[in-house]
């Protein structure tokens, strides 16, 4: 049970956890709240300061790189000669990233938003809607009428490895290494880790992996299976194996597996997923439910069991996305200022990508999910390599997965994998949003020929409805 009996310093309407997509709330409409802003971090989150921005910054490098490495396939005779390692990271953060955390930090804290107060110490919950953060003297008890947890998610690290004494890496800290190893091995096979390996390899440092199932496992089987054998010719790639022992020496990190091999590197990154930050925050104390770290809300993002208490992004949704998060705030936002006309959260038709090589991006369902839902689909894959552009590229891998309800003609799943991928994925996510019927898609509008978006149109093409 949340206890009463505690004394407050300060009192405001509302108090944000997190400054990730949790800073995005505050706008001119709340200049009549007093608001106060707790993030124990770098200001901006997990996306901007240690992954989705500068990760993509990094992946942009590690593609070119690549690129010019295999350039013989379009008569091109180039080679990368170095890579200057600290310039990256130098571009990214010193130039880029640090500034704009920064930067926002400073606005908060400055005259533009008088009304908004920033306390940069961990917080935790010691009552109903009250929250004592910051140490020694500094240590304040504060409550509020609403509360916002927005404070993210951590990465998980596999107990042998937590408890092995050894130096290891995460998201958090592996783009800012003082040089670039000349090997490494990932332990994880999702997006994270797969995104991280291209990205060293493609700059020249030799990457094993180390995996419990297939990468990329949640794929469907089109792009599972293909990845999973690209992945192979280009990485050491351990998969289906658990770790038994993980030991460091002078000479770097030996992994030992189930199966009494071993993978050495000089560095080690764990990748194994993300953990939501609810039980770091003593929630049990405000009456607040949680599982697994994971704040339980409704529909509208009020949390199931403590009043005035909202919540948003990986601390609480089904999707660890940013994209998803910031749709999320919006709609938290909009029920904080609107209790009589509140808005769902928007869970309908979440896209993702995975910026790794090839690159991928799907929405919906895959089909074995689709049959599995009862649904008569029609099936189209389409390869890149049929399409004009796909030959420009001399892309032998690339493809466009479509499915779709033969009945109804709308779109269940897209699923891409290869150049731009991420991008071509937009205009199915449009379709899937706004409930088009997928045999009219293709024949009611111009495809720029040659572009590569012809392969797009020709998967919608080839559904067959009969």
């Amino acid at each position: 049970m949340a206890s009463t009996a505690v004394s407050v310093d300060k009192h405001y309407d509302l108090i944000i956890l997190g400054t990730g997509s949790g800073n995005s709330i505050p706008g001119p409409e709340f200049d009549d709240k007093s608001i106060a802003i707790i993030e124990k971090g770098t200001f901006g989150g997990t996306c901007l300061n240690v992954g989705c921005i500068p990760t993509k910054m990094y992946v942009y490098a590690a593609d070119t790189a690549l690129e010019t490495r295999e350039s013989s396939r379009l008569g091109i005779n180039a080679q990368v000669n170095s890579v200057d390692w600290p310039g990256i990271v130098n571009r990214v953060f010193d130039q880029r990233i640090d500034l704009i955390a920064k930067g926002g930090e400073e606005y908060r804290r400055g005259d533009k938003t008088p009304n908004i107060e920033v306390y940069d110490q961990f917080a935790r919950f010691v009552a109903e809607r009250t929250l004592k953060t910051g140490q020694g003297s500094k240590e304040m008890t504060i409550s509020a009428d609403q509360i916002v947890l927005a404070a993210g998610s951590r990465p998980f690290i596999p107990e042998v490895i937590a408890e092995s004494g050894v130096h290891f890496h995460t998201n958090e800290d592996i783009m800012r290494l003082a040089r670039q190893p000349e090997s490494i091995v990932i332990v994880g096979g999702g997006y994270i880790a797969m995104e991280f390996a291209h990205v060293f390899e493609a700059l020249g440092t030799k990457v094993s992996i180390i995996a419990r199932s297939e990468l990329l496992r949640h794929l469907d089987t089109d792009l599972r299976e293909p990845f999973n054998e690209l992945s192979a010719q280009r990485y050491d790639v351990h998969c289906g194996k658990n770790i038994t022992q993980v030991s460091q020496d002078s000479h770097g990190i030996t992994v030992t597996l189930d199966d009494e091999s071993a993978v050495n590197a000089e560095v080690l990154l764990v990748a194994t997923g993300r953990v939501p930050n609810g039980d770091e925050l003593d929630v049990e104390r405000a009456g607040i439910e949680a599982e697994d770290g994971r704040i339980k809300v409704d529909e509208f993002g009020r949390s199931t069991s403590a009043e005035g208490i909202w919540a948003l992004g990986d601390i609480s949704s089904p999707y660890m996305l940013k994209h998803v998060a910031n749709a999320e705030m919006r709609a938290v936002r909009h029920n904080l200022l609107n209790p009589q006309n509140m808005k769902k959260m928007p869970h309908e038709h979440v896209p993702a990508a995975v910026f790794t090589h090839p690159q991928i991006a799907y929405v919906g369902l895959t089909e074995e999910q689709a049959r599995e839902a009862g649904h008569g689909i029609a099936v189209k894959v389409q390869k890149y390599a049929d399409v004009a552009y796909g030959w420009a590229m001399e892309d032998k891998t690339g493809i466009a997965k479509l499915i779709a309800d033969k009945k109804t003609g709308k779109l269940l799943g897209a699923h891409y994998m290869g150049p731009q991928a991420s991008t071509l994925i937009q205009q199915m996510i449009t379709v899937m949003a706004f409930d088009l019927d997928v045999r009219e898609v293709a024949t009611k509008q111009y495809w720029i020929h040659p572009a590569l978006p012809e392969v797009t149109e020709n998967a919608l093409l080839g559904l067959d409805f009969s």
